[in-house]
């Protein structure tokens, strides 16, 4: 499968390699993986940051290659090469890798870059798709949940423990030390690099979506630093969401949901945050730049996601998207039927922060101080005091009630905890308006 071409589209070699990299890390950690071996995962990585690192100083020099992709494979692939020799291989298996990549890689200086193009898209066509084999061989059972999504946003997605930390709102050193005993584990039961089939599929495909999801989110609000969005990484959730549901090993209700659920939010990328990089709320965006072929699409694949019978948190958090981006506007928002989909998303997937979503909508259908009453009544309420949205969701309904002070007050602790460039500038223009207000008053 070709990959998308970032590359033209990047305006200097830093960006490009990090768009490349979004797109490509898979491509050559599955590719890498299938010829060495799941006991050679730490080399694969390696090799692949090595091999960017590399792109950015020379195409920082020389410019970008004819064929970006045919380069850095290339190199990644003679890197591998060279680490296999340094390390004096000498048992049989190794030395039949050894002997593979010494002929591919003879075969590929000589071929010029487009036969060398050709040949990756050949190869890749024939496995069907190595990012999706990785992505089933980091979700191995033999793994713990966390662990198979901490291990498949590092190899095959390109997060750096630092990003992984953040959204399992933990340390680097901890991530790093799970790394380590997750790739051991593999190692020790000498994991095959295949697609599960049968009755191994299902164990599998749970933590597979679930890596999806975490991706996505990831991208759809970043958990630190100046953007709100991160387009790259919701791009490449959706195109191993997509390439999941066209296999048979993916073509589940669940795995339908949770497309859809990508697509809804996706439309509303063009909104998200103003010009002045202000982040937007949902009632002030201008709904005819949403992206209705996405939507439209997302409507298609929820339909599928409802020819079963199994419900998923995907299904029910597909539908609350589906009820804000069929709304025309915001007084059209079918609260009532969004207030359902969380009482039932409650039942089956208990957390504080559905438990405040479900607060906004109570606030929404009932007015704002039923909202407030039901933040205060939230179970596991203190987990959330050292986040943000907590805290700046009790201000917006303050503010609704023109309880300026106490609102000034939420505002300024949301404010002191928000790590998004965008959530800070959102925050302190609250915080501005509500000294306009109380100077007026």
């Amino acid at each position: 499968m070709p990959a998308p071409d970032p590359v033209r589209a990047a305006a200097a070699p830093t960006e490009l390699v990090e768009n490349f990299f979004r797109h490509e890390a898979g491509r050559l950690h599955g590719a890498l993986t299938r010829r060495l071996g799941i006991r050679n995962l730490e080399l694969v990585e390696d090799v692949v940051q090595e091999a960017m690192l590399r792109a950015l100083r020379t195409w920082s020099m020389g410019g970008v290659p004819p064929n970006p992709s045919a380069w850095i494979s290339r190199v990644a692939h003679n890197l591998a090469l060279d680490a296999l020799r340094h390390r004096g291989m000498s048992a049989a298996k190794e030395d039949a890798i050894v002997t593979h990549l010494e002929q591919t890689s003879s075969a590929a200086s000589a071929a010029a870059p487009d036969a060398v193009a050709a040949a990756i898209a050949a190869d890749e066509h024939a496995i069907h798709d190595d990012a999706l084999r990785l992505l089933f061989v980091s979700c191995h059972p033999l793994l713990a949940p966390d662990a198979q999504v901490v291990l498949a946003l590092k190899v095959l997605c390109g997060f750096d423990t630092a990003e992984i930390a953040r959204a399992f709102l933990g340390t680097e050193a901890a991530i790093e030390k799970q790394l380590t005993r997750t790739k051991q584990r593999l190692r020790d039961a000498s994991v095959p690099f295949e697609l599960p089939e049968g009755e191994q599929l299902a164990p599998r495909l749970g933590g597979v979506l679930a890596t999806l999801y975490l991706l996505f989110n990831e991208g759809y609000k970043a958990s630190s630093g100046d953007r709100l969005l991160r387009e790259d990484l919701c791009r490449e959730a959706i195109r191993l969401a997509t390439l999941l549901v066209a296999h048979p090993a993916g073509d589940t209700p669940a795995a339908h949901a949770l497309l859809a659920l990508m697509l809804f939010n996706a439309a509303r990328f063009p909104t998200r945050v103003d010009e002045q990089g202000e982040l937007l709320r949902l009632d002030v965006q201008d709904r005819a730049k949403w992206d209705h072929a996405l939507i439209d699409r997302g409507l298609r694949h929820l339909v599928v996601a409802a020819q079963g019978e199994e419900l998923t948190e995907y299904h029910i958090q597909a539908g609350i998207a589906a009820c804000h981006c069929l709304a025309p506007d915001t007084a059209s928002t079918d609260w009532a039927r969004i207030l359902g989909h969380y009482d039932e998303l409650l039942r089956i997937k208990p957390s504080p922060v559905v438990a405040l979503n479900r607060a906004v909508a109570v606030a929404n259908l009932h007015g704002a101080q039923a909202g407030l009453d039901a933040i205060a009544a939230m179970p596991g309420r203190e987990r959330l005091d050292s986040h943000y949205l907590v805290h700046a969701v009790t201000g917006e309904l303050r503010w609704r009630l023109r309880d300026h002070r106490a609102a000034a007050e939420s505002f300024r602790r949301a404010l002191n905890l928000a790590q998004v460039g965008p959530e800070q500038l959102h925050l302190t223009r609250m915080l501005e308006r509500i000294e306009d207000a109380a100077g007026t008053a």
